[in-house]
């Protein structure tokens, strides 16, 4: 089921990502294996603290980035690789999450 609101929708754009990219790159069982269950748990809980809640832009257009370089780096390849993919296997979030990004983009001018 797809939220509306902000934060539920990140965290599930999100998970769809971590899941896609672990999916296919690390190929475990069930699930996700440990390491990018530890990238999706810092995510999320990135997420929860936002100071911007429900009015945060997406983290590509946030003028604070709250994740430590390494984190930053490990989640950034993950959306490098989901990101295209998203539109195959999960349409609807991706255009969601590209049209918060033209809203942000447009708050911003």
């Amino acid at each position: 089921m797809l939220n509306h609101n902000r934060i539920d929708r990140e965290k599930e754009t999100l998970y769809a990502m971590v899941q896609l990219y672990c999916r296919k790159n690390h190929a475990p069982a069930a699930g996700l294996c440990d390491e990018c269950s530890r990238v999706l748990e810092y995510a999320l809980n990135r997420l929860e603290n936002c100071p911007y809640g429900d009015e945060k832009t997406t983290c590509l257009n946030c003028p604070i980035h709250c994740y430590q370089p390494e984190m930053r780096e490990q989640i950034r390849e993950i959306m490098r690789f989901a990101g295209p993919r998203m539109l195959l296997h999960h349409p609807v979030l991706a255009v969601q999450h590209a049209l918060d990004g033209l809203r942000d983009k447009r708050r911003r001018k």
